[in-house]
């Protein structure tokens, strides 16, 4: 299943190498970059000789010769996004880092949330559990006619009673890239804080915090930055670091200065705990430099450039039904067919060597209930996948 290169030389990169680089490419075709990809030789590796160092010369030892490259991964996140290293948090999942700052806002009875219909289930539950304990609302933003966060809508909603604007730039469960910039601007002249959910974004797309203008942002590493499972990050504008006092707390968070005082963090760090697994975040360290050492924007053509082939194709498989939505789209390929379940389908590709991934109602039901939908099948396509294997995988689909 090498497969050819296609063109993705065209954006300076060899496909070729990239799958050699990769060893998950050898047996299987992976089409579910969006749920998890596939790590390189070199980031296995870093990890693989981390934990092997703990095992011969003991944890903390280890901590500490490593120490160094341990304090640049914040350099290297800092980097990828456009921000400063004192502005970074790591942590455990793209989900721990949202409900990290989500549940430290100082929410007021009666302030409002403004979300859209693509958001992400576990943080609307986050957001109905402070609705009940706190007295919050929630206003969901429409789509407009193209399947985006309704613009004009976001904009008349804006308010002074606004706390919080959460979007998900790149939804689970429908292609859809969520216009995080220009809602960025209709955030700014107000005092509501902007919450970026970057979580499929980051790695298949250029993200820069500044241009965003985003407030916080979260990402994980096990998606599209090809970086361990167990690792992401949170990122904090630190103008607003001191002002937003972390839920939960420990020494990592807070120095205890005196028997019945301790001093909060100045830096983002202040949203991370002590315990950690470091091998896991020198693989996220390695993931990230790669990427930025390939070019975020030539990976990002090529991801486009290949989900482009593959919905085309889609279309013209008579029981396929295209789900995606937007007037830009992301490397994550949504549908449904008119034959087969869609946990039948998975489970039969899986069977063939292909991996894809289910989106339930449950991940996403804003987006899918009023469509709908019970469920979606999901093919997420990353830069070492090939022409051939989208031919092959359509091909799959036609003769099941």
């Amino acid at each position: 299943m090498d497969g050819d290169t296609g063109s993705g030389e065209d954006f300076g990169m060899d496909v070729s190498q990239l799958r050699q680089m990769t060893p998950g490419c050898l047996r299987r075709i992976h089409f579910n970059n969006a749920g998890a990809s596939l790590p390189t030789t070199q980031t296995l590796t870093k990890v693989v000789d981390y934990l092997q160092r703990e095992a011969e010369i003991g944890g903390y030892e280890a901590a500490r010769e490593a120490n160094d490259e341990i304090e640049a991964t914040y350099s290297s996140i800092a980097r990828l996004i456009n921000a400063a290293p004192d502005e970074i948090a790591l942590m455990e999942s793209s989900t721990r880092a949202w409900d990290s700052i989500f549940y430290s806002i100082p929410f007021q009875p009666g302030e409002r949330i403004l979300t859209g219909r693509s958001e992400y289930a576990s943080n609307y539950i986050a957001m109905l559990q402070l609705q009940r304990r706190c007295g919050i609302d929630i206003d969901v933003i429409e789509d407009d006619t193209n399947g985006q966060i309704d613009l004009d809508q976001l904009s008349r909603s804006m308010s002074d009673d606004v706390r919080l604007v959460a979007l998900t730039q790149c939804p689970t469960n429908n292609g859809l890239i969520n216009p995080a910039v220009e809602v960025g601007q209709i955030v700014k002249p107000y005092r509501a804080w902007y919450l970026l959910d970057a979580c499929q974004a980051v790695g298949q797309l250029k993200v820069d915090v500044k241009e965003t203008g985003c407030d916080f942002l979260t990402a994980t590493g096990r998606k599209f930055l090809r970086a361990p499972r167990g690792t992401g990050f949170l990122y904090v504008r630190r103008e607003l670091i001191t002002q937003i006092e972390p839920s939960q707390m420990d020494m990592r968070a807070a120095f205890w200065t005196a028997m019945n005082e301790y001093q909060i963090r100045d830096d983002a760090r202040r949203f991370e705990t002590w315990e950690t697994s470091h091998a896991l975040r020198l693989g996220l360290k390695s993931a990230v430099d790669q990427l930025l050492a390939l070019g975020v924007e030539p990976v990002s053509r090529r991801i486009q450039q290949l989900a482009e082939r593959l919905r085309l194709q889609l279309q013209s498989i008579e029981h396929i039904r295209l789900q995606d939505k937007g007037i830009q789209q992301s490397g994550i390929v949504t549908f449904s067919s008119d034959r087969f379940g869609t946990c039948k389908l998975e489970s039969t590709l899986m069977a063939a060597g292909i991996n894809i991934s289910v989106s339930p109602l449950k991940m996403a039901r804003l987006d899918m209930e009023p469509r709908g939908l019970i469920a979606v099948i999901r093919a997420s396509v990353h830069i070492y996948n090939t022409e051939e294997e989208i031919d092959q995988f359509c091909q799959a689909l036609i003769s099941i």
